[in-house]
Parts: C-alpha cells; sequence; structure tokens
C-alpha cells in the first residue's frame, strides 16, 4: 500500500516542479482526470457539467499546450504548490486501490494566487513495476471558486 500511496505524493511533485511529460507517465492509457463542477454531490462525470473531464488524449493536449512557449495564458508562466495530508485506503481489490488525500492547492501567475481545497480520489491499477493511475477525481470544497483561474493540474 505505501507505493501507491508514495504515487499519490510523487504526482503532487512533478505538478509543483512542472515536470507535465513525467507526470502525464503516471497515468494509464484509459485514465480519467476528473473535478465536478458539483464537487462531492456529482455521482458521475457525464450527469452535469464538469469543471475538467479529461481522457489521456486531452491531458496529452493540455501539457502540450503548458509547454507551448506561444500559450498566451502561460505569460507569466502559472506555478503551484500542492500540500497533502496523508492519503486514506478506501478501497483495495487485488489489483486496484482508491485512495483518498485531502489536500490544499495554491496556484499562482504573475501577481495573482488561486487557494482550493478538497479531497483527491486516486483509483490506482497495478501494472507489473507498481501502479498507474486509472482514474483521479478532484472534489473541491468550493468548486465555483476554481472556475475562472485555474491553469494546471489541480
Amino acid at each position: 500500500m505505501n507505493d501507491a500511496i508514495d504515487l499519490v505524493v510523487q504526482e503532487a511533485a512533478l505538478l509543483d516542479a512542472r515536470r507535465f511529460d513525467d507526470w502525464l507517465a503516471l497515468y494509464d492509457a484509459e485514465c480519467l482526470y476528473w473535478v465536478p463542477l458539483l464537487g462531492a454531490a456529482q455521482s458521475d462525470p457525464r450527469s452535469h457539467n464538469a469543471i475538467a473531464c479529461e481522457d489521456r488524449l486531452l491531458l496529452q493536449l493540455r501539457v502540450d499546450r503548458l509547454k507551448n512557449p506561444r500559450a498566451h495564458s502561460q505569460h507569466p508562466a502559472s506555478h503551484c504548490q500542492h500540500v497533502l495530508q496523508r492519503s486514506v485506503p478506501e478501497a483495495d481489490e487485488g489489483g486496484e486501490v482508491v485512495l483518498r488525500t485531502p489536500f490544499i492547492y495554491i496556484e499562482a501567475r504573475g501577481e495573482s494566487q488561486v487557494l482550493l481545497t478538497g479531497s483527491y480520489r486516486h483509483r490506482l491499477v497495478r501494472i507489473e513495476d507498481g501502479w498507474r493511475i486509472r482514474e483521479k477525481r478532484v472534489d473541491l470544497l468550493n468548486p465555483g471558486q476554481a472556475l475562472p483561474a485555474i491553469q494546471l493540474f489541480i
């Protein structure tokens, strides 16, 4: 279980370091990155609009945009800092585990700064050399606060 928890910590550290390709490599080919517009009250990604609902292809496109020196939204570049509490296992079914991780997320761009809080739910699948992220759900405490400001990955 500790290696699965380490993956959640590693994911946040890679985002904080703007190592987007290494971050994306943690995700399974059949992944889903989901930030529900209704937070924890939303039961599935297709029943209501979302702040983000992206598969592997859309994640790759966002990474490519963030790395592009011509991306207008990244002048000046956004930077983030994740502060994580210890992950708590919610399910462990052989080759799959679900971890819940309360977090604080700060994103800064120029002189503006956004502070978000909530809980991650990572659904990880075991592969031969460790774990991959199959699904990351981000339940924000106040989802409406995130809409206009977030440039990176929460």
